[in-house]
């Protein structure tokens, strides 16, 4: 028996992975790599591609909203599963059609989609291993949002080197994410309830205090901003250099690459400098590698920006969700709905915003810098909520504990 649920384990971990590729490597982050395919065949503008960008972001923060308030596990599950049939119909979709409105529907569509990964199937997975008596740790289930990027990359580096045209490319995806579909739906089995809910207990551990949540969201929109003007353009920026053209994709694998890797490691550096210490760590850092891309335009410069965006974008998340976990260990939703929609609400501006700053000025570095400036306010806004808020210092006490 032992042996058996071991195995099941494994292949519920791997359904949540599976679910990432899907949902996030190719529903949600394949735009980024046909972003220029698609600019280059005249298709979009910058202003149209950011709008596109920002309406997937808004689709995935309804679908956050709608995970948020929905607390049946049997509907979580059907609504999961209804997210990776959306995902594989948006990828096709986008092959379907060149209308600029249609393509705006489906991006919105997709982001919905993505919620199903990111979070329903973080919480059925984290479900079964506790009914299971398993560890519930999610970092195998969030690397899988790294490997989905490199995934995603690396197939349409691998379609353009065929020949193959941005409707192609769009055929071939949907191809691949039927088939990464199966044991997405297969391997994660449907919940099963016990026959009476254990009485929560009484919360140990005060809330989060007014100051603590009045910096902490802002900061956090500011991490959201940064992280998503990466996650767009990335590849439309590098791809507009002449002596870096051919290099996007491969840059895009390498965030995705930093990204799964580093999963573990802002835990064990929040152990000896705090959460919040580490999370302003990890956005100073990815102020340096924002930076980078405007100071210089050598590779060598743009492989250390890839590597420093996806070892940090990641880290920023799990370490706010491991805070979340900390203040409402009964009840973490209460947080990081509020938590969510300050990161999500970056995630529409920012496209929108920086694909207007493009088409205006016709360059990048505008868009780039305010990008730097407002992660760095963000990593300002937590080094002084460290210094007077008595819930920061509790956390960090309670990190270096571990």
């Amino acid at each position: 028996m032992t042996a058996s649920i071991s195995l099941q384990r494994y292949k519920v971990l791997l359904a949540g992975i599976f679910s990432q590729l899907l949902c996030v490597g190719v529903a949600r982050f394949a735009y980024t790599p046909l972003l220029p395919v698609m600019q280059g065949g005249e298709l979009l503008s910058d202003a149209e591609g950011g709008w596109l960008a920002a309406l997937n972001y808004a689709g995935y923060m309804l679908g956050a909203v709608l995970a948020a308030s929905t607390g049946s596990l049997v509907l979580k599950d059907r609504l999961y599963r209804a997210g990776l049939l959306l995902a594989v119909a948006t990828t096709l979709g986008m092959a379907l059609t060149d209308n600029v409105w249609l393509w705006a529907g489906l991006r919105f569509v997709a982001g919905l989609s993505s919620s199903a990964s990111m979070l329903l199937a973080s919480g059925l997975i984290l479900h079964w291993l506790i009914a299971h008596k398993r560890r519930g740790e999610l970092g195998i289930h969030f690397a899988g949002l790294g490997l989905g990027i490199v995934m995603a990359a690396l197939a349409v580096e691998l379609l353009l080197s065929l020949g193959v045209d941005w409707r192609g490319q769009w055929l071939w995806l949907a191809a691949l994410s039927a088939l990464l579909a199966i044991p997405a739906w297969r391997w994660l089995p449907p919940p099963v309830l016990a026959a009476a809910a254990a009485p929560a207990r009484p919360g140990a551990t005060p809330p989060a205090s007014a100051t603590f949540m009045r910096l902490l969201l802002p900061a956090y929109f500011c991490a959201g901003y940064g992280y998503v003007v990466n996650a767009t353009y990335l590849v439309a920026i590098v791809e507009r250099e002449p002596t870096l053209a051919g290099m996007g994709n491969w840059a895009f694998a390498l965030v995705g690459l930093s990204a799964a890797l580093t999963v573990i490691v802002w835990d064990l550096i929040a152990r000896r400098v705090g959460y919040l210490g580490a999370l302003g760590l990890a956005m100073g850092i990815q102020v340096v590698g924002i930076a980078l891309l405007v100071l210089s335009t050598s590779l060598a410069a743009l492989l250390l920006s890839a590597t420093l965006y996806g070892g940090t974008f990641l880290g920023c998340v799990c370490l706010v969700l491991t805070m979340a976990g900390r203040l409402y260990p009964d009840n973490p939703a209460r947080m990081m709905g509020r938590m969510t929609l300050a990161y999500g609400a970056a995630q529409i501006v920012a496209p929108a915003l920086t694909g207007i700053l493009v088409e205006t000025t016709g360059e990048y570095q505008v868009a780039l810098w305010l990008a730097a400036a407002l992660v760095a306010l963000g990593a300002v806004l937590l080094l002084a909520l460290r210094r007077v808020d008595h819930t920061a210092k509790r956390l960090d006490a309670d990190a270096r504990a571990l």
